[in-house]
């Protein structure tokens, strides 16, 4: 896409036709060639997930950062309006749709406010996943965060953060032992993200066999791939950096065989996803049929899973079954050829089984975005506007985040300016922020500092 055809997308529109979400997405897919017996999305849910992004202050300052320039010297957006775009998610996608509470780090928000957004998510009938670099993520607020309604925490700890005194993945390990703790008892279901870059690629494998070691509270590892967006300081990436190569290494890392081409989620150059079985230590793919399950996906697209209980999955998928006697035969074939492969672990493993996923997410680079692509993403942000692919988004972040907001005030129509946080009479015209040694990341934050270096060298 050209630069002119990135500008001129705008957020999708509230639905006007009498299509459900479920339908309005499948015809996505259909547009597009991608609908399938595997695919996900516009059979199981409308939508992948929705980022609903409540601050851009991060305590961290990653050489790979999809925030804008901007970031730092913009205020966080009104609780109301925040309110007022879980109510828009809800529209566009229906309930139990995912909503990633997110940021810059979504625990610089206020304690109550964050409460209180989690809170107003599952009244609407959402799903709300904390996605945080963990730092400000204690113990006792994610017990709040539990009682409030949260349902998955997403960690996110790699290399890009420039963590001081941790050299390697294998380093930071101490770090998501810690937060694997923090959670250790509580009812959510525990994800940790890895960007992958140049710099930890083939550190993937080790990563993985450490997740397989904490299966028993890990239930998905996702892997994002570098991409020249944002505020960060890296370029794009080498030829070696694939969504194929970080498949093998995962592969090499679980020291199983595993099918990441069973299902889609959405566009195929975007997701691939795969679902495994941890017991006594080894990995078993669950997805090495593909005939069978796509038919069980196509079976079972209208339920509904409760992340955080394993003894409710497990509810529910033995009551689909009794339900559905025409499908006990295939089953039962497919779960005898996965106990046998299972069954010397299982013995040496005293039964337990754990789930673990693994997700590789391709995002693309702000100036190359390919249509197609953006047309059939299933990770959107809600924006004021309404809700845009991630990708688009990142391409045009300030035009977003920099938008004054009418808000109703004393029966008056005024503007909430994003850099002081005030309503104003009058909408303002807010351009692109001028950077200080206090608002400054990534590379305006290097290029203060060489220039500093030099005045200070003269």
């Amino acid at each position: 896409m050209t630069p002119a055809e990135i500008s001129a997308l705008d957020p999708a529109q509230a639905p006007t036709d009498s299509l459900t979400a479920l339908a309005r997405a499948r015809q996505r897919m259909m547009a597009g060639g991608l609908w399938h017996r595997g695919q996900h999305m516009g059979r199981r849910w409308a939508i992948g997930c929705v980022a609903l992004e409540i601050t851009q202050r991060c305590n961290l300052d990653c050489t790979l950062c999809y925030l804008s320039e901007s970031a730092e010297a913009i205020h966080d957006i009104p609780l109301d309006e925040v309110f007022r775009r879980i109510a828009m998610i809800s529209a566009h996608y229906g309930p139990d749709t995912d909503v990633q509470i997110t940021g810059g780090d979504p625990t610089l928000r206020k304690r109550s406010e964050l409460l209180a957004i989690v809170r107003r998510c599952r009244e609407t009938g959402l799903r709300p996943s904390l996605f945080t670099n963990g730092i400000k993520a204690s113990r006792d607020l994610l017990e709040e965060l539990c009682e409030a309604g949260l349902i998955d925490v997403a960690f996110h700890v790699d290399l890009t953060q420039q963590r001081p005194g941790y050299d390697s993945e294998a380093d930071l390990n101490v770090i998501r032992e810690q937060y694997i703790e923090r959670t250790r008892g509580l009812p959510l279901s525990v994800l940790f993200n890895t960007t992958v870059f140049d710099g930890n690629l083939h550190q993937i494998p080790g990563l993985v066999e450490f997740f397989v070691r904490h299966s028993d509270v890990v239930r998905l590892a996702s892997f994002q791939l570098q991409a020249e967006t944002g505020r960060g300081v890296l370029a794009g990436r080498g030829v070696d950096l694939s969504p194929q190569s970080v498949a093998d290494l995962i592969r090499a890392g679980a020291h199983a065989d595993i099918n990441f081409d069973a299902t889609d989620a959405g566009h195929p150059g975007c997701n691939r996803y795969a679902m495994t079985l941890v017991a006594n230590g080894h990995v078993h793919d669950v997805f090495s049929d593909t005939v069978f399950i796509r038919e069980m996906l196509e079976k079972t697209a209208h339920l509904s899973f409760d992340r955080s209980s394993r003894r409710r999955v497990l509810e529910t998928c033995a009551d689909w079954t009794v339900k559905n006697p025409a499908m006990w035969a295939k089953g039962a074939a497919w779960l005898a050829r996965l106990g046998w492969r299972l069954r010397k672990d299982l013995i040496a493993g005293n039964d337990k089984v754990n789930k673990l996923s693994f997700f590789i997410h391709n995002f693309m680079d702000a100036c190359h975005l390919e249509k197609d692509r953006v047309d059939a993403c299933i990770f959107m942000v809600a924006t004021a506007d309404g809700p845009l692919s991630m990708c688009l988004h990142n391409a045009q972040r300030d035009r977003h985040l920099l938008k004054p907001l009418p808000v109703q005030h004393d029966e008056v129509i005024k503007f909430w300016h994003p850099l002081n946080g005030k309503l104003v009479s009058g909408k303002p015209v807010v351009d692109a922020v001028a950077a200080t040694r206090k608002t400054a990341r990534g590379r305006t934050r290097r290029e203060l500092e060489q220039k500093q270096a030099q005045t200070t060298n003269e």
